[in-house]
């Protein structure tokens, strides 16, 4: 009966190992370098996207961060989402065809964007920063790499610039990449406000956590029902040795 009891035991115990992995595995996947959220939008559409950077030193802050637009894929219109304690610079270049914007032709895009830190206000070690940027109309082209360079308080700049390469490992470095899809036949109207696209963004986040938050329950109730089922089994197991052993029982 003891060795049952530790079977029961060992077996709750090696599955809820089991889902601990699967959760957290699929919660906070790891990723340490800067990346571009969301990583997909759709050709001559607009869209609202965060620049994501982790904190990767255990002993020093990010203090700036320094995004190259492509230069072989302009776009017509960008704008930025104020960030608390932060100051935001952007840069501009001459393009030659000029941009087409809704039958205006831009002549200037923006180049660079920079956001320097205010004392107090670094990625300390062990967070994150998102820096938003709405961007439209989108390029006709497959993917836009945005290569960036992320500097520390300590002096250290970290180049996230290596682009990807077609089949092989991702690089050492890698920079932020945008897959653009083809457009659809559905128009894609242009965001009214920056209010309005963080509610879209919030409410995606919320939907994806309440999913996940269904999935664990899920499986911390199939937990449940198997360690109930193991200690039933035990007590039936002991019910029905103890009325065998009764000698009331045999006669």
């Amino acid at each position: 009966m003891l060795r049952h009891r530790r079977f029961v035991a060992t077996a709750a115990a090696l599955t809820l190992g089991a889902v601990a992995t699967a959760v957290f595995g699929f919660v906070a996947p790891a990723s340490a370098h800067v990346t571009v959220n969301p990583r997909e939008a759709q050709q001559g559409g607009y869209g609202r996207f965060a620049f994501r950077v982790p904190n990767e030193s255990d002993t020093a802050s990010t203090t700036k961060l320094e995004v190259f637009l492509p230069e072989n894929a302009p776009v017509g219109s960008v704008s930025t989402m104020p960030v608390p304690g932060w100051t935001v610079n952007v840069e501009k270049r001459q393009v030659d065809p000029p941009v087409q914007v809704h039958g205006s032709e831009i002549t200037e895009v923006v180049s660079k964007i920079t956001w320097t830190a205010d004392e107090g206000a670094a990625i300390a070690p062990g967070t994150f920063q998102e820096f938003p940027v709405s961007l439209g109309p989108l390029p006709e082209v497959d993917q836009m790499v945005f290569k960036s360079l992320q500097t520390y308080s300590d002096g250290e700049v970290v180049r996230w610039i290596d682009e990807p390469q077609s089949g092989g490992e991702e690089p050492a470095a890698p920079a932020p990449v945008l897959t653009l899809t083809a457009a659809s036949d559905t128009p894609t109207e242009e965001p009214t406000g920056q209010s309005g696209e963080a509610a879209s963004d919030d409410g995606d986040a919320d939907g994806n956590g309440l999913a996940v938050g269904l999935g664990i329950a899920g499986l911390i109730a199939g937990l449940g029902g198997l360690v109930l089922g193991g200690l039933a089994f035990a007590r039936t197991r002991r019910a029905g040795g103890a009325a065998t052993s009764d000698p009331a029982a045999t006669s």
